[in-house]
């Protein structure tokens, strides 16, 4: 790369002779300007406008407009000898972190090259101190004919150097803010957040222009007498008022579709998401009788079969009739039986309606014979399952009384 300066970095008392490069370069593409009637070049000439006779360079100085019109000449030698330290020289005057620059200050940047087998080591000593301390320098310089500020830091393993702007030729940002007391809802920034995570991370070096690549192939379809059609324009919304919260959904439902066609080649799902739906609530009678329901499926509608020990045929409260047979099914179903409280003649009569006040008449009106036939059934039952006898004579207790 060609330099553009040569000087010396001052860092302290030592010395570090360098070379300025550029490194950045514009790959905008430039145009002539043409008169349309022709055809012919559109050029630019120095004529003065007292004599109008064309000037060449060599003819050409330098002056300052004072403020009445008067040109005050300055020449290269009323420059020179001014007291610019910098003039030749990169001074370095501090070194702090990287957060105190503020972006709006970055200008031009430039390769620090160590000019020299000399300025080797001292140029590696800057470099690895700068990369240590996780800081960077900032210092004086002088180019094409004024001072200026720069910051120098590391890249790889060379010394980069960017112009800054001088504080006070960064303008405030007032009048820029919206005007008025705006107010952003936590759903808009957790949207705004999601859209941010779909989209990720990109690879810089990917980056391209556009714009330039079609300029190029218009130039080139142009030059082959080609005719170009033109492209269709892309709805920009022209500023129109939107719904924030539809527009933010759309953009990530967008950027996951772009995402998953993107990796559907490698057979990954980047999004993540999982659809949501909301539970239905059920009211506690429903629950209830849900819960009943299911209990008389487990018991095969054994409500009221406790006491029989050979096959019986019952109706459950679903209205299904079920058969039983054996004392084995009694076992199985006593512990889930909810019949056994309503072993009594009455209250099998009774059985969708427990608790009500028929049913309490009903068994105050309980006659001895009926306790007779209590008895003979819970010594019926005794013999066939134990277990659902004790746990129903308790209830019978209570519905005597």
């Amino acid at each position: 790369m060609r330099s553009i300066w040569n000087g010396a970095i001052s860092f302290g008392l030592v010395s570090i002779p360098i070379k300025l490069v550029n490194a950045t370069e514009n790959h905008s593409i430039s145009f002539r300007q043409i008169h349309l009637a022709d055809g012919g070049r559109i050029r630019y000439r120095k004529v003065c406008e007292l004599d109008e006779e064309e000037v060449s360079g060599s003819e050409i100085g330098k002056a300052y407009e004072d403020a009445d019109g008067t040109m005050i000449p300055i020449t290269d030698e009323d420059l020179a000898q001014l007291p610019l330290p910098t003039a030749k020289t990169i001074e370095i005057v501090a070194f702090v972190p990287a957060d105190r620059i503020d972006p709006l200050q970055m200008d031009a940047a430039y390769y620090l090259s160590a000019n020299g087998v000399p300025a080797a080591k001292p140029y590696t000593l800057l470099r690895e101190a700068l990369k240590r301390s996780n800081r960077v320098a900032v210092a004086k310089y002088a180019l094409r004919g004024r001072e200026r500020l720069g910051m120098l830091r590391v890249v790889d393993d060379v010394i980069a150097m960017h112009g800054l702007l001088w504080p006070d030729e960064i303008r405030a940002p007032q009048d820029a803010a919206p005007d008025g007391d705006i107010t952003v809802r936590d759903a808009e920034l957790d949207l705004a957040d999601a859209l941010m995570d779909t989209l990720g991370e990109v690879d810089m070096d990917s980056l391209h222009d556009d714009y330039r690549e079609a300029v190029e192939e218009l130039v080139a379809a142009k030059a082959a007498g080609e005719i170009v059609l033109p492209a269709e324009p892309e709805d920009t919304g022209d500023g129109k008022v939107i719904d924030l919260i539809a527009a933010l959904e759309n953009s990530v439902r967008a950027a996951r579709s772009s995402r998953n066609a993107e990796g559907a080649g490698d057979g990954d799902d980047d999004s993540g998401m999982a659809d949501v739906h909301p539970i239905k609530k059920t009211s506690s009678k429903t629950s209830g009788k849900t819960a009943r329901t299911t209990g008389a499926e487990k018991t095969t509608g054994s409500a009221k079969t406790t006491g029989a020990a050979k096959k019986t045929t019952h109706r459950t409260p679903t209205g299904k009739t079920v058969t039983r047979s054996g004392s084995s099914t009694a076992k199985k179903s006593a512990p889930k039986s909810t019949g056994a409280k309503k072993s009594t003649s009455t209250t099998k009569k009774s059985a969708g309606g427990a608790g009500s006040a028929g049913s309490r008449t009903t068994a105050k009106k309980t006659t001895t014979k009926t306790t007779a036939k209590t008895a003979t059934k819970k010594r019926t039952s005794s013999s066939s399952g134990g277990t659902t006898t004790k746990k129903a004579a308790p209830s019978r207790k209570r519905t005597s009384a």
